[in-house]
């Protein structure tokens, strides 16, 4: 991202949010489905899906076109307050180090900073984040189990009535965990390889630039993530045994039991329509988020 001239910081969260919530809407689906093959290796639903094309089919025809949108109040509300957060913190923080420093920071401060944004941001967007993981894992449920949120607000409200306003937190550590991993990966990434593009001469600070940037942080995203995510998805969706227990007591028992019972490429399951998301949504995110940058640079700075 262009570190000559500052935005201001309400530009910088608000581009982000932007940015984030217009990529969501077009992977919601791709996000949807990676939801429901990382729960389809508990219990009754060990063999649902053969893979992740039958997977979208069955969806499809239990669930109709619009089905695949399931949950997309919710994936815009995370986007509006955890993306938000995470690309404002981010790029104000580079954008504070130029004005000192004259130069971009390089790979070790760019990861302590999206370390930083990305765990700031994550807390922030757990409550959308949990009510994400219900709806769009609700479908694969019996109907007298289903959660039946109608949107993320009243997800929101319902959590906080039925089990109190700190559950709208539950799994905020694993989620956190997730968004460090993801932000080191991510954010400093894309910033490295636009650097690199930059200074190889063979492009320039454009579309295709950002697109090859973004297409790199992207794969290098899903392959770090994906472990700490599918941890994170099964904690935010376990309901209370009937002796009031719970079957995942933290990550940790999460990996130790996937690993043991599914195997460990099991938690990389639904790599494909996982990088099919991640792919497509850092490049959309941080294209959008270049070109509102430039467009505001024009026009106002």
């Amino acid at each position: 991202m262009s570190q000559q001239k500052q935005l201001p910081k309400s530009i910088n969260f608000t581009f982000g949010g932007l940015a984030g919530m217009g990529a969501t809407a077009v992977v919601q689906p791709l996000d949807l489905l990676k939801n429901r093959l990382q729960m389809a290796g508990e219990g009754k639903n060990r063999k649902l899906y053969t893979s992740s094309l039958d997977a979208f089919v069955k969806i499809g025809r239990a669930e109709g076109v619009l089905g695949m949108w399931n949950g997309i109040s919710a994936g815009l509300l995370r986007q509006a307050t955890y993306t938000t957060t995470r690309l404002g913190i981010f790029s104000t923080l580079q954008d504070r180090y130029f004005a000192r420093e004259g130069k971009n920071p390089n790979i070790l401060i760019k990861g302590g900073m999206a370390l930083i944004a990305g765990g700031i941001g994550a807390f922030v967007g757990t409550p959308a984040d949990l009510t994400l993981i219900r709806m769009t894992s609700d479908g694969r449920l019996p109907e007298g189990l289903r959660r039946n949120y109608k949107n993320a607000i009243e997800g929101l409200v319902r959590i906080s009535r039925e089990e109190g306003v700190t559950k709208m937190w539950n799994g905020w550590r694993p989620t956190v965990i997730r968004a460090i991993v993801v932000n080191i990966a991510q954010l400093a990434s894309y910033s490295q390889a636009k650097q690199f593009l930059l200074e190889s001469k063979y492009f320039k600070d454009d579309i295709l630039c950002h697109f090859a940037a973004s297409l790199m942080s992207g794969f290098i995203t899903t392959v770090a993530s994906m472990p700490v995510d599918i941890c994170k998805t099964r904690i935010q969706n376990q309901k209370p045994l009937p002796d009031g227990t719970l079957f995942y007591k933290n990550s940790f028992d999460v990996a130790r039991k996937v690993i043991g019972k599914e195997g460990i490429f099991s938690l990389w399951k639904g790599f494909l329509p996982y990088f099919a998301r991640i792919g497509p949504h850092t490049v959309i995110t941080f294209i959008l988020l270049e070109q509102m940058r430039k467009f505001y640079i024009r026009a106002f700075i």
